[in-house]
């Protein structure tokens, strides 16, 4: 039967993996691991290795034995009954159903990103646009109040600025780096706060660890983009964001091959929630853009490191 390699070995033991058959999967979009680790120096001593869980985490591998993930350019899954099809579509049995919300090559980017970022959950989009739309209609709604770093990519302001506010979403753009501002800003009705670190393109920063604080002491959640740096360089979840938000057409493929984009975060709110707006609205990653992602997240480390070695000369 297909078996996908599962990381979660204990601290010790570097790089060790666990077989488990597909069929005990409990949700075919949710990730099959569980990662031991909550942030730790990524060292020789990272837990399963970064650069094991770039290669490795969430792999599947079919009867063929393939090395490298498999790609399936398929709009829908056989079933071997009704009955089976209707447990699939239902939720009540796991196993693919549909290429707009269940894939599985899909399904390997969206396990290796979470694993890479440290996160319970990953959905992948069409693109990282889509990626934050998700987002914001699954989490927000009418009377929602949302504080945004003015120094967010552009279509991200028109999104929130010109779209969001239709809905009824009210949104205040602030400075990135005056910490002051973003806690002025806060209403009985935030619900998010919403940063891009380093901002494209003028690469200010924010601190993480205190707009997380202060999104959590008033009952809202803290959603990061992470584009720039990747989980190869900053980990947001690890600093207390509660949403990392990915272009993957950046640094992740490196190369300006597709679009593409994901959510990671928790199983409730990414795994359930952003995941349900997915399935209806279809803002899909296709197959064929998860393998290219794949394949740049293979050399992800090495490619951000000769990056900054650029950078610094």
């Amino acid at each position: 039967m297909p078996e996908r390699i599962r990381l979660d070995p204990p601290a010790s033991d570097i790089g060790g993996t666990i077989i488990e058959p597909l069929e005990t999967m409990t949700d075919a979009c949710a990730p099959t691991f569980k990662l031991n680790w909550t942030g730790q120096d990524m060292g020789s001593d990272f837990p399963t290795g970064f650069d094991t869980l770039a290669v490795r985490a969430g792999q599947v591998r079919g009867h063929e034995g393939e090395h490298a993930e498999a790609i399936y350019p398929t709009s829908s899954f056989a079933f071997g009954s009704a009955a089976e099809a209707a447990a699939r579509f239902s939720g009540a049995a796991p196993g693919n159903v549909y290429s707009r919300f269940t894939n599985p090559t899909v399904r390997t980017f969206q396990d290796r990103l979470a694993a890479l970022e440290g996160g319970e959950a990953c959905v992948a989009t069409a693109s990282g646009m889509a990626a934050i739309l998700s987002t914001c209609m699954a989490l927000l709604q009418q009377g929602d109040h949302v504080v945004c770093s003015r120094s967010v990519f552009g279509s991200t302001v028109n999104l929130f600025d010109r779209y969001l506010k239709r809905f009824g979403v009210q949104v205040d753009f602030v400075s990135q780096v005056d910490l002051s501002v973003w806690s002025a800003a806060i209403r009985p009705n935030t619900r998010l706060l919403f940063a891009e670190t380093p901002s494209n393109p003028l690469t200010e920063l924010a601190d993480i660890p205190a707009l997380a604080e202060l999104a959590h002491a008033h009952g809202a959640l803290l959603a990061v983009d992470n584009c720039f740096c990747t989980p190869a360089l900053q980990r947001p979840l690890a600093l207390g964001a509660d949403l990392v938000i990915h272009s993957a057409t950046k640094y992740l493929d490196g190369q300006g091959r597709c679009l593409g984009g994901a959510v990671v975060g928790d199983a409730e709110r990414v795994g359930k929630d952003v995941f349900g707006f997915l399935r209806t609205a279809g803002p899909s990653m296709s197959p064929f853009n998860a393998w290219v992602f794949l394949k740049g997240l293979e050399t992800l480390r090495l490619r951000m490191r000769a990056h900054c070695e650029n950078a610094q000369r």
